[in-house]
């Protein structure tokens, strides 16, 4: 696969405790892309962050949250990361998606 020039970045902002079909959300979003065929997926665990219902989600001591920030990004094309939206809007019940115009300068990987 070949990805030169203009982008789409998908971003899903959720909680790591959020569950889709019985897997963790931010996985069943990662096996979707997968599936689909995009050119990949990253899932960030966030430190700390808070969302639409304002509660602090911290990996501070005192207060250790089974439901840390996490972000899945997906770069790819924006016909193919657009034709996976109607799914996922399906799959995240609660949180954000975004979408930012990116510019992709390389997209390499080693022989296999």
């Amino acid at each position: 696969m070949k990805i030169e020039g203009q982008g789409l970045l998908l971003r899903v902002y959720v909680g790591e405790s959020d569950r889709f079909e019985g897997k963790s959300l931010y996985e069943a979003i990662v096996l979707l892309a997968r599936e689909r065929g995009l050119a990949g997926a990253t899932v960030l665990r966030g430190l700390s962050g808070f969302g639409a219902h304002s509660r602090i989600h911290t990996t501070k001591v005192l207060r250790l949250s089974e439901d840390l920030p996490v972000v899945v990004e997906i770069v790819d094309r924006e016909d193919r990361v657009r034709a996976i939206l109607p799914e996922l809007d399906r799959m995240v019940g609660e949180g954000l998606v975004t979408l930012e115009k990116v510019e992709v300068i390389a997209y390499r990987h080693g022989e296999e």
